[in-house]
C-alpha cells in the first residue's frame, strides 16, 4: 500500500502517501548492467575489427539513453504527501518533483473529505475541501486505494471532531 499511517505525534494523526515505485536503485543496477552485458555480447564476435569502433558509440548511445530515461521518471516520480490531523488544525504538504513544496491548512470542523466518481482527473478523485480550497489528494494511487483512503479518512476525521 503506498500510504502509511504514521504512530501518532503529540496528539496528531499522520499519514504519509507516495506513488508507486516498481523499480528501486538495486533493480535499476541490475537493469542497465543487463542491458549493457546484452547489448555488448554481439560485439564479441567483431573483437579485434574496425568495425566494432563503428558500432560502439551508438551501442554507448543506447544504454545511456536507457539510464537517462529511467533516472527521468525516477526523479519525476518523487513525491511525499504528509497529512496532519489534529483537533485545531488539518495540514497537507506535499513535497513534489524537483523539492517543489506546497502547503494547504484548514480547520478539521469545517473540513469534507469528497470522493467525485467521475469528472476529475482519475476515477474516484479524492479531494479535500476547508477554508474556501480544494486540494487533491493521492491522485498517484489506485483507485481501490482512493476509495479505502477516503473510508479510512472520513473515519479518523470524524473521531476528531
Amino acid at each position: 500500500m503506498p500510504y502509511e499511517w504514521l504512530p501518532p505525534e503529540g496528539g496528531e494523526d499522520r499519514l504519509q502517501l507516495w506513488p508507486h515505485r516498481s523499480l528501486d536503485q538495486r533493480g535499476f543496477v541490475w537493469f542497465i548492467g543487463m542491458t549493457a552485458a546484452l547489448i555488448a555480447a554481439p560485439l564479441l564476435g567483431i573483437l579485434g575489427n574496425p568495425v566494432l569502433w563503428v558500432l560502439l558509440p551508438f551501442l554507448i548511445g543506447a544504454v545511456w539513453s536507457i539510464w537517462f530515461a529511467l533516472r527521468k521518471n525516477g526523479r519525476d516520480r518523487d513525491i511525499v504527501e504528509d497529512l496532519h490531523l489534529s483537533r485545531d488544525r488539518i495540514q497537507l504538504v506535499r513535497h513534489g518533483p524537483k523539492g517543489k513544496r506546497q502547503d494547504w491548512e484548514a480547520n478539521p470542523y469545517w473540513l469534507r473529505v469528497t470522493l467525485h466518481p467521475t469528472g476529475g482527473p482519475v476515477p474516484h478523485y479524492l479531494t479535500l475541501k476547508g477554508e474556501g480550497r480544494e486540494v487533491e489528494l493521492g491522485a498517484f494511487l489506485s483507485e481501490e486505494e482512493r476509495l479505502m483512503l477516503g473510508e479510512e479518512l472520513q473515519a479518523r476525521l470524524n473521531a476528531l471532531r
